[in-house]
């Protein structure tokens, strides 16, 4: 039966190491199964497999990746089984699999001052268009797209109120521009008059165009290398939405201005860092 089962995973052009995962893991199962009921298998019933589940987890101590795995593997087998007429029900199925820990660790993967020894070498490369680029996404939480189409009418430096207009699910929303978002992108506006430049869209490139994302993706590559830590523009968003968090705004505040349509999304970066964890972790 194994073998037949294990030429079947091989005609449905399932790679090496997944075969032999399968395989081992109903190896495993059948091992289990003639042990335990002292009999030899046949086919597979639904109580046995929920018998197994309780074993792997309280005896074994299996975690919820590995049992899932197991899991994975048996209702391979239990196709297999349905389609070689050995048996007609499907006793396992993807709703037996084991709900994962959720994410403990917050998002956040760059501190305060990861991020103002970045925007300090942007500022100092005497690019102003990149450094507001930069501050706005720190510092208001923008993605990098809404950074890019942010238009000359959207803002009001006056009033520090910004429309984004093209979010995640074209929604529309109202951010407030921080103060050293602010002082940052007043630089850039003068600059822009200076230099005579005429565009509607506030950030554009040395040829007057809408700046491109793969012009920032290289300008983020060059000063991460020179930080010597990978930072994203993403990454920027993340330590917003945790700084904000831990300088008291609500997370209903931090959730409207970043764009989260779900507070769930906003609620991982009221966990700790993986290194705040750490350290509280050696204080134990």
């Amino acid at each position: 039966m194994i073998q037949l089962f294990e030429q079947q995973l091989q005609n449905d052009d399932m790679s090496v190491n997944t075969t032999k995962s399968y395989i081992l893991n109903v190896k495993g199962y059948i091992k289990w199964f003639e042990e335990s009921k002292g009999t030899e298998f046949k086919k597979l019933h639904r109580e046995n497999i929920k018998d197994y589940i309780s074993y792997l987890k309280t005896i074994k101590k299996n975690s919820s990746s590995s049992i899932n795995a197991k899991i994975s593997a048996l209702i391979k087998f239990n196709d297999f089984l349905i389609e070689s007429h050995i048996q007609s029900e499907q006793v396992i199925s993807k709703k037996d699999m084991l709900k994962l820990q959720t994410q403990y660790a917050s998002l956040a993967t760059v501190g305060l001052a990861d991020v103002e020894k970045f925007r300090q070498l942007v500022l100092e490369s005497d690019s102003k268009r990149n450094y507001a680029i930069v501050s706005l996404l720190a510092y208001c939480g923008l993605r990098i797209s809404e950074c890019l189409n942010i238009r000359m009418s959207d803002f009001n430096l006056t009033s520090r109120e910004l429309i984004v207009y093209e979010g995640k699910g074209n929604k529309q929303r109202t951010v407030i521009i921080s103060s050293k978002a602010k002082t940052a992108l007043q630089s850039w506006i003068k600059e822009r008059t200076d230099k005579g430049i005429d565009s509607e869209y506030l950030f554009v490139s040395n040829r007057g165009s809408k700046i491109d994302r793969t012009v920032i993706n290289k300008l983020f590559k060059q000063y991460s290398a020179l930080i010597g830590k990978d930072i994203t523009p993403h990454d920027l968003r993340h330590f917003f939405c945790s700084h904000a968090l831990e300088n008291d705004m609500s997370v209903h505040e931090v959730a409207n201005q970043a764009g989260h349509s779900n507070i769930h999304t906003t609620l991982l970066y009221t966990n700790p860092t993986r290194d705040k964890m750490l350290a509280k972790m050696d204080r134990l």
